[in-house]
């Protein structure tokens, strides 16, 4: 795994063949910067608010859940079984995934092809959801995040950041929103609009939806997918989704956007205000 910031050359990052399955705690005394870690459920917009305080606050923009999305797709090219985990961990001792922050989220090369698009696909995320289940792939993806964050000044996000990547991060918040709400706000993202943003239209495919019947079934479609993934990452046996107990609770269920960036900017300031 690397991570390459805008305009520079990709810097290997460690491999880590046998991973442990606690891995070493980082060094916030080590970094130069802060590490603030977003957690959350599926379409709570987890993304979209980390995108907007690495703007925000100048850090880099880390989402690891690509990093997932790019194993499970090359997994799902390979024709492996996402249920058996000792060939998926070698394969991913045999994939490189680098991330190049932009201002609409990641830039993701898979094994120097960009996917970017790829990736956003529902057969992608479907995979990706099953292949995270996986304790020493798991193990394997945690000390790559940790090693693309050691330096802090990133804002990352992902499903447990803050209890088992970043359990030491200086700020931490779990973005959360209820299950209809979340499937909504997906759903709209798939419906072409005349101005459709970067991060609207990177890889989501657009369904020619003509009647109101279709709209409400892709929408159903949506939600259950989202309870089904929801289910999943609270149940799982290794990091499960839950926040951490020093994490702030933002329920975005009856916010909009607009308040949802201003709150987490409070919380970031404050936090940092204190450190």
């Amino acid at each position: 795994m690397t991570h390459r910031p805008d305009n520079s050359k990709a810097a290997s990052q460690p491999e880590a063949t046998q991973p442990q399955a606690e891995p070493v705690p980082s060094c916030p005394v080590c970094r130069e910067r802060p590490v603030i870690a977003i957690d959350g459920p599926a379409g709570a917009g987890k993304s979209t608010l980390a995108a907007h305080l690495a703007r925000r606050f100048g850090f880099l923009n880390l989402e690891t859940g690509a990093m997932y999305r790019a194993l499970a797709l090359k997994a799902i090219e390979n024709d492996f079984a996402f249920d058996e985990e000792a060939p998926l961990l070698d394969l991913a001792d045999h994939t490189r995934i680098t991330l190049e922050p932009q201002l609409e989220g990641n830039r993701v090369l898979l094994d120097g092809i960009d996917v970017s698009r790829r990736i956003r696909e529902q057969d992608v995320t479907s995979a990706a959801s099953q292949i995270s289940i996986h304790h020493n792939l798991r193990a394997w993806m945690v000390l790559q995040q940790r090693a693309l964050g050691a330096a802090g000044g990133v804002v990352m996000e992902g499903r447990d950041i803050g209890t088992a990547v970043f359990p030491d991060a200086e700020v931490k918040i779990f973005l959360d929103a209820a299950p209809e709400v979340r499937g909504n706000r997906r759903f709209r993202q798939t419906v072409p609009n005349e101005n459709p943003t970067p991060r609207q239209n990177s890889g989501r495919q657009s369904p020619d939806i003509q009647t109101s019947e279709e709209q409400r079934a892709a929408e159903e479609a949506i939600l259950r997918d989202l309870k089904e993934r929801d289910y999943r990452d609270r149940n799982r046996a290794e990091s499960p989704l839950q926040p951490a107990p020093d994490a702030v609770i933002l329920d975005s269920t009856a916010m909009s956007l607009e308040e949802v960036l201003a709150q987490a900017e409070a919380i970031v300031n404050s936090h940092l205000s204190t450190a």
